[in-house]
């Protein structure tokens, strides 16, 4: 056991130093397009503010713009780091990596899939706690157990098949085959990727520990930290680790739900 964290920790080592050369190397073009989705993510919240009164309608259809906008400008990224792994000698321009039409419908498709599969999960924990509440055990128990296990499950689901994007963007998956295909690399990896999001997520987790102290001045500056620093370099990362994972994958060319699920 001890050996294996070893190896999993020196991975997750080299996946980010690799990302930390990368991201350093073309810093202003990365963060260029990290600020284009900071700018939306915050300017969806204002718009919201202001509608919330005016127009539902007005203020869903604008909601709906700044989130495809938002998704856009994620793939795009994500687009990019692919060619900064694969060509980084010659140029592109942001706007050359902008998805396709198809590319981004195939993404709003498997969203859905992902939220399905996550709610799925859910419903399966509720499931199998059901038969308990006849058994006499006290309610409240059963409850807090049902929640703890369902969000355990939640998480271990979402880390499984988060990587679906990557396959749509760089090998074209329709939606479902990017969710299988996500379920399958992440089949014995699972280890070093919660290593590698709690690494990249430190400064989020400590921007919600100064937001719960009521440090607004410091929480700000630590996010605005994380948002041009460790946001780029967190999906370098994840990139790195798919490539990572992909170049280490052994399974079938259209790989199921069932064999790849534990």
């Amino acid at each position: 056991m001890i050996e294996y964290l070893k190896d999993t920790t020196f991975t997750v080592n080299e996946v980010i130093g690799k990302a930390w050369a990368v991201t350093k190397r073309n810093y202003f073009s990365l963060a260029t397009l990290c600020f284009l989705m900071f700018l939306t993510s915050n300017a969806s919240g204002m718009m919201a503010f202001f509608l919330k009164d005016v127009n539902k309608g007005l203020s869903l259809f604008m909601a709906a713009l700044f989130v495809m906008f938002y998704f856009t400008i994620n793939l795009s990224l994500l687009k990019y780091i692919f060619h900064l792994l694969d060509d980084e000698e010659n140029d592109v321009s942001i706007v050359s990596t902008l998805p396709t039409r198809q590319q981004i419908i195939r993404f709003l498709v498997a969203m859905c899939y992902f939220m399905a599969c996550i709610i799925g999960v859910y419903l399966l924990v509720i499931l199998v706690g059901f038969p308990f509440i006849y058994t006499g055990i006290d309610m409240s128990i059963i409850t807090n157990v049902a929640i703890s296990v369902g969000t355990v499950a939640i998480f271990i689901t979402w880390v499984r098949i988060s990587f679906f994007p990557f396959f749509i963007i760089d090998r074209n998956e329709p939606p479902f085959g990017s969710i299988k295909f996500s379920l399958a690399i992440t089949k014995g990896n699972f280890t070093k990727i919660l290593l590698l999001s709690l690494v990249l997520g430190a400064f989020y987790i400590l921007y919600l520990v100064l937001s719960y102290m009521q440090w607004p001045v410091v929480s700000f500056m630590v996010n605005v930290l994380s948002s041009f620093i460790i946001v780029p370099l967190s999906n370098v990362a994840l990139t790195i680790a798919y490539r990572k994972m992909m170049g280490e994958y052994k399974g079938d060319a259209e790989p199921d739900i069932i064999h790849n699920i534990v």
